[in-house]
């Protein structure tokens, strides 16, 4: 099968990270991915099938991978080599689509479930990550005994598997699992009735965290900080009521909250933050415009920052990841799959959208390059089309 795979390579990773420094976008070539052709993955046990993909999505994640900025603390948790992909829409054995909940839970893994009726990014050990008949990795797309979806075929858990609904298109389906994030996030948030929620960031998780914000939270404002045009737009189609450049977000805060600037923090700010970027800059700024015992989601995967955190002790802020996706508790006290919740949002927020361009795998080169450069390229979501 063809694939995009990613090694073990120390050299390269090294020269990918010093390319992308010099121009963004242009550490694929130098990196340890590269296109091959493979023997399909086997199937590891009773419950698994295979997966033919359709349209795949590069992610945040997948872009720090290929440019060399991925934190050594995921190092034990993946196995090499593995093919990329995680955001997925394909085809399963009966040929129906389906989209993938991509995370190696515990009932992939021979566990089982921490709960019952548990998700598979739910549980409080993750032991099983590394465990169990296949080998690590936190994902489908991170662990060398699936695949990925960046490839014609990878193999994927019964546990993962999510049929998708004849109403939505498959750039709509390819929108669930990076709106599930969004929708995680929002939950993490905690918002309460009324809530002012600033959110740092609008590619594809800060607009999908807005659109969940105010589809499943009473949150009162929402002031999002954007850089592009196209992400202005879309962050207030989607339910943002105040937009504005990242150097204007400290103002719209202090203005909203009638609070005081003190240096480069507020003297109170919003009663939630949710960094969609996750790099030390927008950390200690969302920490700096959040209010005293406020909350700080972290929904950007960040890397080895450098943030100064006496702000978060002495304003006694809550600093939260979002990781994810699980099972989600609603208002009145029910809960509900987060993916559940994410295609229900799809579908009624006209996610597809995102989805701004398509390239075939072998053009990967200029997809990853395209990704990289979204925003100043008026794109939010890039995808790899193998239909």
């Amino acid at each position: 099968m063809k694939a995009l795979e990613f090694q073990r390579n120390e050299t390269r990773y090294v020269a990918a990270a010093v390319a992308s420094r010099l121009r963004p976008g242009s550490g694929a070539r130098p990196s340890p991915l590269k296109m091959v052709e493979r023997r399909p993955p086997e199937i590891p046990d009773e419950g698994w099938q295979r997966i033919q993909t359709l349209l795949t999505g590069i992610c945040g994640s997948d872009l720090a991978t290929v440019e060399g900025r991925s934190a050594r603390y995921f190092g034990p948790w993946v196995s090499f080599p593995f093919v990329l992909g995680h955001e997925v829409v394909g085809l399963d054995e009966k040929g129906n689509r389906v989209v993938i909940e991509p995370v190696l839970g515990h009932e992939a893994r021979g566990f089982e479930p921490p709960f019952e009726g548990a998700a598979p990014g739910d549980g409080d050990d993750y032991r099983h990550i590394v465990c169990g008949h296949i080998k690590p990795g936190i994902q489908i797309g991170y662990c060398a005994s699936t695949g990925g979806g960046w490839s014609t075929e990878f193999v994927a858990h019964k546990s993962q598997i999510r049929k998708v609904p004849k109403r939505l298109s498959d750039e709509a389906a390819v929108m669930i699992e990076p709106t599930a994030v969004g929708v995680h996030g929002a939950f993490k948030a905690q918002v309460k009735e009324g809530d002012t929620v600033a959110v740092i960031g609008a590619g594809t998780m800060g607009l999908a965290a807005v659109a969940a914000l105010r589809a499943y939270t009473a949150a009162g404002e929402i002031i999002v900080a954007a850089k592009y045009p196209e992400q202005k737009e879309l962050a207030a189609d989607l339910g943002a009521n105040t937009v504005v450049d990242p150097g204007e977000m400290m103002r719209a805060v202090r203005r909203s909250t009638n609070s005081f600037a003190i240096g480069d923090d507020l003297s109170g700010g919003a009663d939630v933050t949710i960094d969609a970027v996750g790099s030390g800059a927008t950390i200690d700024q969302a920490i700096g415009i959040t209010r005293p015992r406020g909350r700080v989601v972290l929904v950007g995967m960040p890397g080895t920052e450098s943030v100064d955190l006496t702000a978060l002790w002495h304003r006694e802020t809550e600093l939260v990841g979002a990781y994810t996706y699980g099972t989600e508790t609603l208002g009145d006290g029910s809960t509900e799959r987060t993916f559940k919740l994410a295609t229900d949002l799809v579908g009624k927020a006209k996610l597809d959208r995102l989805v701004s361009q398509t390239y075939p795998l072998e053009r990967y080169d200029e997809a990853l390059d395209h990704a990289v450069n979204a925003g100043r390229r008026g794109a939010i979501k890039i995808c790899f089309d193998l239909r």
